[in-house]
């Protein structure tokens, strides 16, 4: 019960108010993931003066399988180095990649042009779904979630990853 995994990976391109970027952006998910990307929009009206229900942004969540093993392919991309200050208290850890041809395996493709991207990974241990089950929901205790310490030494021994102060 104290093994570590993968529960997903988010992957999100912030677009701004430009719709062709949105559109190049949705392409290079799904090129990337082969899933169906959903565009993101302002939830309410901003002191930025961004107007409710724009489009701003673009984002897929992998999960299972396909998550570690894109995972994987990501991280190849930043030669396996993370920062400690990329890992929350919570062990989640963050990450972007400047430029989508960085991946092992992925052309370059004139419709996208260049973009880059976060990936956003959420891990877990089994029991959790006690916490977001119907009945009979319960929380987390303090000795069974994942800590910042645990994911560090986790993510060193699975996936091989240098870990930088």
């Amino acid at each position: 019960m104290k093994n570590i995994k993968v529960e997903k990976v988010t992957l999100n391109i912030g677009c701004g108010d430009d719709n062709d970027k949105i559109e190049k952006a949705v392409k290079l998910l799904e090129i990337l993931t082969g899933k169906k990307p959903v565009i993101t929009k302002s939830k309410r009206r901003s002191t930025f003066g961004i107007p409710k229900d724009k489009p701003l942004a673009t984002m897929v969540t992998l999960r299972g399988e396909e998550a570690v093993e894109f995972l994987k392919r990501a991280l190849a991309a930043i030669e396996n180095k993370l920062k400690s200050s990329q890992f929350d208290k919570l062990g989640n850890f963050s990450f972007g990649i400047k430029e989508y041809i960085d991946i092992p395996g992925v052309r370059y493709s004139h419709d996208v042009g260049m973009l880059g991207f976060d990936i956003s990974v959420t891990v877990q241990r089994p029991g959790y779904r006690i916490k977001e089950r119907r009945i009979q929901e319960r929380k987390i205790s303090a000795k069974d979630r994942v800590n910042k310490e645990e994911a560090v030494e986790w993510m060193k021994k699975t996936f091989g990853v240098e870990i930088s102060e």
